[in-house]
């Protein structure tokens, strides 16, 4: 489904353990590599009929093939096809914009769903082409240092702590977080779906950026509250540096899912 534009953002290290005097607390951290990881986005609606096979494209990232030190998912769910008869319960309008300047950013003039970015980069025949742009964009040496660090006392918000640095001189960066949450089911009443039981893995959550690397250095603390209905064991959060400018993502970082019971 498509709709015009309107307007014109590796080895992993990653430990979990727990926090000293706080019952069911965790602390997980991780940090980029010497090689570039992909940043995989799709744009998706729970509204759209070829979405799903593209939402389950999605949830087959972390795998063997690609790992999180090769691939990080995100699933951002837009709302511009709610008015045909189901309203996208993940979908906000932030993420259609975000969407919008990324195809501004490529040149292009059509935003639509499904649609797959790596790295920034758009990827129209992502059924065939995925791995192949991924393992381009791994061989890139990395240009960016990325950590991240997120603690949660039993019960408590998330509490994340991100930093970014970059000897690049002459791009606009910007550090982006993304609190995601996997193994979401929808049981569609209305649309083009109706009738249907959608799977979605990676939906992002909550969106927080663009924060300006400034003399090459950003870093960012935030609490964010997990809402009803959220589950913490299915919680993750993604970093990534973007060139604002021209939209490509030149790293990014995950922490899938480390909080246990």
């Amino acid at each position: 489904m498509s709709l015009s534009a309107r307007w014109g953002g590796l080895a992993l290290i990653l430990l979990s353990f727990n926090t000293p005097g706080a019952t069911g607390g965790a602390v997980c951290a991780a940090q980029s590599g010497p090689m570039t990881t992909a940043l995989v986005e799709l744009y998706t609606s729970e509204g759209c009929s070829s979405c799903p096979p593209a939402d389950q494209q999605l949830s087959q990232f972390p795998s063997s093939r690609f790992p999180a030190d090769k691939a990080v998912p995100i699933a951002l769910h837009v709302p511009y096809w709610d008015y045909i008869g189901w309203k996208d319960p993940y979908a906000k309008s932030v993420f259609a914009e975000r969407q919008s300047w990324l195809v501004q950013a490529n040149r292009h003039r059509t935003v639509y769903t499904p649609h797959y970015f790596v790295s920034g980069a758009e990827v129209g025949d992502w059924r065939n082409q995925l791995p192949n742009v991924i393992q381009r964009i791994n061989a890139q040496p990395s240009r960016a240092d990325l950590r991240l660090q997120v603690n949660r006392a039993s019960g408590g918000p998330l509490s994340i702590d991100a930093s970014a640095a970059s000897a690049l001189k002459n791009d606009a960066l910007a550090l982006y977080i993304a609190v995601t949450e996997s193994r979401l089911v929808s049981p569609v009443s209305r649309g083009e779906n109706s009738g249907a039981t959608l799977h979605h893995d990676h939906v992002v959550r909550e969106w927080i950026g663009p924060i300006a690397l400034v003399a090459g250095k950003a870093s960012a603390h935030r609490d964010v509250a997990l809402q009803a209905g959220w589950v913490d064991t299915e919680i993750g959060v993604v970093g990534l540096v973007q060139n604002t400018t021209n939209g490509e993502v030149i790293q990014a970082v995950a922490i899938d899912r480390c909080f246990k019971r």
